[in-house]
């Protein structure tokens, strides 16, 4: 038999942004993963309440010409919307599985999210003090579905760009004092 869990224990946990990470996957071409994520993000965790935001002027896709145009309207528009953020609304943990919902919001379009991941089975102390807890969480969308719709056709057929994209954050939570 199995038991649901308090997703994580009383406090509230920040993620620390050096040792974690926000990305996205998407398939390109046809014939292999395209892999980028955000240097600027924020997210907080207390009790089964999840909240966090990505800036979309960090976007870093390892090319600075491409992380241009994923800041134009082709794909991001940061000028007119600058952030991406994401509310859960629905967590549970089992064990170290946790699955539950959410909403995404990009380019001012919010859209509820199913979720699911990995959390540590329970806090770690570093060497510095501080309580840890690492969190993992994955999510597939329909990146038109939220306006981003930028493509162009493949010679070989089909288009450069997948429609779905893997959301990925891997968080290590810091417990804050107080």
């Amino acid at each position: 038999m199995s038991t649901i869990e308090t997703l994580a224990p009383a406090g509230t946990w920040v993620a620390d942004p050096v040792h974690s990470n926000i990305s996205f996957e998407v398939g390109y071409a046809g014939v292999n993963t395209f892999r980028g994520g955000f240097r600027e993000f924020a997210a907080t965790l207390s009790g089964d309440s999840l909240a966090g935001s990505a800036t979309v002027a960090s976007v870093d896709v390892k090319d600075e010409q491409l992380n241009g145009h994923l800041q134009t309207p082709d794909f991001f528009d940061a000028q007119r919307y600058p952030e991406i953020t994401f509310t859960a609304t629905d967590l549970s943990r089992e064990g170290t599985s946790v699955r539950g919902t959410g909403e995404l919001t990009i380019k001012g379009v919010t859209k509820p999210i199913a979720i699911e991941g990995t959390i540590a089975e329970a806090p770690a102390t570093d060497p510095f003090g501080p309580e840890r807890l690492g969190l993992r969480l994955e999510a597939t969308v329909d990146r038109t579905d939220y306006g981003v719709s930028w493509n162009a056709p493949n010679q070989s057929g089909g288009n450069y760009l997948a429609d779905d994209v893997k959301l990925i954050a891997e968080l290590a939570l810091v417990r804050q004092e107080g």
